[in-house]
């Protein structure tokens, strides 16, 4: 039998801004309950990021993911996922903020730098509710998401050997499948670890099938039976590419980060219904979905009585 399908929700993300979607959630509270609904349907992994909630802007401080780290963990059974990919233009202090603070059981990390292009959004919205939102995303034309050898080796010391915490290995092309194959030779990383495929993004490797296909035979030629692997793609190929990643026997991620829809023209109202249509899809297929107990099995978490909130 094939193994349960865990589902990671990724609520809120720094990089739809707030004219984008009223369904985004912005306060701590309105994160805290997206992801609570988010576990609630069956996601195991909750993916998290914060927003100042004054105006909704990416922000690093740990003071605004402590407003809603507990009152998820109290709620819920899921592991929580702290981001370190922070939002676009953060230094990479700034990025660790959080994670160093709470102690999480898992954290991202992004395994290579790239172009990350997101300024084609702004053709297809007007009438911008705050200032930032059109410069935050004009900016993104000369941009590199930097995430060198050096940035990846600082988050594994100061998080994963002094915290404990694993990582959700962010893989938005082929190369950084090698990077992540080579930290796994320096020692850097121990087996079980996640990776997340990510297609779909300006920058990064396209939303094909074909590529989908391609990148998880290199990840089985690389890891063996070493690591569990994810998918997540951006936008309207959400659901077709975490669709087929079920039927490949691998993990999805949905949330409003990766896709403010549900469906062609339709605006999601929550997290919750993205989560409830994947799961959906992956029982029709005949699959059962992961418990938070099964994936911290699978995935060698520390356990939620060993973080910091």
């Amino acid at each position: 039998m094939s193994k349960p399908v865990i589902i990671t929700c990724a609520p809120t993300g720094g990089i739809h801004t707030p004219t984008m979607s009223e369904h985004l959630p912005i306060t701590p509270n309105e994160i805290a309950e997206a992801s609570i609904g988010a576990a609630e349907a069956g996601a195991s992994i909750i993916h998290l990021h914060a927003r100042n909630p004054e105006n909704g802007k990416p922000d690093p401080d740990p003071e605004l993911f402590m407003q809603f780290l507990p009152r998820i963990k109290q709620a819920t059974g899921a592991v929580m996922n702290v981001s370190t990919g922070g939002g676009l233009g953060m230094t990479r202090e700034e990025r660790l903020r959080a994670a160093l603070k709470a102690s999480p059981e898992m954290a991202s990390m992004n395994m290579g730098s790239m172009n990350f292009g997101i300024f084609p959004m702004m053709q297809k919205y007007s009438g911008w509710q705050h200032e930032w939102e059109p410069e935050f995303l004009d900016m993104t034309r000369d941009f590199i998401f930097r995430n060198t050898f050096a940035d990846i080796e600082y988050a594994m010391r100061e998080l994963g050997d002094a915290h404990g915490t694993k990582f959700e290995f962010e893989c938005y092309d082929l190369g950084h499948l090698y990077n992540l194959a080579w930290v796994v030779d320096q020692g850097w990383v121990k087996a079980p670890f996640f990776v997340q495929m990510v297609f779909g993004i300006l920058g990064g490797v396209g939303a094909d099938l074909d590529n989908l296909m391609h990148m998880h035979t290199i990840a089985e030629k690389l890891f063996g039976d070493d690591y569990e692997w994810s998918v997540l793609a951006a936008g309207r190929h959400q659901m077709t590419f975490t669709t087929q990643a079920a039927m490949l026997g691998g993990n999805v991620r949905v949330g409003l980060e990766d896709s403010l829809y549900i469906g062609p023209g339709q605006k999601a109202t929550s997290n919750a219904e993205q989560v409830t249509k994947i799961r959906s899809i992956i029982e029709n297929l005949g699959k059962t979905i992961a418990t938070p107990e099964e994936a911290r099995t699978r995935l060698g978490l520390k356990g939620g009585d060993q973080v910091n909130f």
